[in-house]
């Protein structure tokens, strides 16, 4: 009886042993959330191996993977080079896609609504804040728009997509970078916070007459209604695969940097001015754990494109998957 009762034990502890080395757990960034979610999902169809992320937000993800509470964190404000050594991490790009701002305004569809960065800027400054503004009408002749007040709705927790959305207006109105700034935290001047880009999602969702911004996997899943927007080059384009695309087309990525580059305000006649990267981080002491996540993140290189496409995610071009698994094997892993 006692060693039967050993036996056990030991088939005990060798189970939970194996369950705790099929995990890898990560957290951060909700833009990249719906992908990484179809990912982990048939990865563990795969491999066996589960993939438990959680969104928390950028912020989130860049602290739990700095105090080494995850196996990997995600971030879509890229860690600068110089923090990346104090805080003992590695950085890789690991998808592209596009942030959006999305309206809920009684008989405007989507694309249909034309606006400047300049005018998106006031909006979120609280400079314009009826619909029918003379300056948002005067874009948009023809379209029948509410004498409604603007309700804005921004993220409230630690973000990437708001260091994308920040970013992206601080380069084109010198007023927002000068009273607002960029950054994953800002002091937003007016409106209602929502947690994550669900929380967003959600609040606009609900909210007659309402901005915000998301990810655009977060709108399409929910049906929201996006802007045409005014890029770089002049034209006014709608958020998709090809606009996400062509921004990230001239994208120069540098290993000895840790990848550390922004998408927004690309040049390109098709490129949409809101694009950017999400990037995964690892500690450079948690020699096991890493393993596990760059398994993962190989399955993803070769197997996860047609899941990031259908979900409007722009995959890594072939070269700097091929460049990626090279900083990984020069940074041991």
């Amino acid at each position: 009886m006692r060693n039967l009762l050993l036996a056990l034990s030991v088939l005990l502890l060798l189970a939970n042993s194996s369950l705790a080395a099929s995990t890898v757990n990560g957290a951060g960034a909700s833009f990249p959330y719906p992908v990484y979610s179809a990912w982990a999902f048939q990865y563990q169809k795969d491999t066996g191996t589960k993939i438990n992320y959680q969104s928390i937000g950028s912020g989130g993800g860049v602290r739990q993977i700095s105090n080494r509470t995850v196996d990997f964190g995600a971030s879509d404000a890229p860690v600068k080079p110089a923090d990346l050594k104090v805080k003992g991490l590695l950085q890789f790009p690991a998808i592209i896609g596009g942030v959006v701002p999305i309206i809920n305004v009684k008989g405007v569809d989507g694309g249909q609504l034309k606006l400047t960065g300049e005018l998106l800027s006031r909006i979120f400054l609280g400079k314009i804040n009826k619909w029918n503004d003379p300056e948002i009408t005067e874009l948009n002749p023809g379209q029948k728009l509410p004498d409604a007040d603007i309700t804005v709705i921004h993220r409230s927790d630690g973000s990437g997509t708001t260091a994308i959305f920040t970013s992206y207006l601080s380069e084109v109105s010198k007023k927002w970078k000068e009273i607002v700034g960029a950054g994953k935290l800002v002091n937003w001047p007016v409106g209602i916070g929502g947690k994550g880009n669900e929380g967003v999602t959600n609040y606009v969702k609900r909210v007659k007459n309402s901005i915000g911004y998301v990810e655009f996997a977060y709108a399409k899943r929910n049906k929201l209604t996006d802007i045409s927007l005014q890029n770089r080059a002049g034209r006014y384009v709608d958020a998709s695969f090809d606009s996400f695309k062509a921004a990230a087309a001239g994208a120069k990525w540098e290993q000895d940097k840790g990848y550390y580059l922004w998408l927004v305000n690309a040049p390109g006649n098709e490129s949409w001015p809101i694009a950017g990267a999400s990037f995964i981080l690892l500690a450079t002491d948690k020699a096991a754990s890493n393993q596990q996540a760059i398994k993962f993140y190989d399955w993803a290189f070769n197997n996860g494109d047609e899941m990031a496409v259908k979900l409007v995610y722009v995959p890594l071009p072939q070269n700097l998957k091929e460049d990626i698994r090279s900083y990984w094997k020069a940074s041991g892993l």
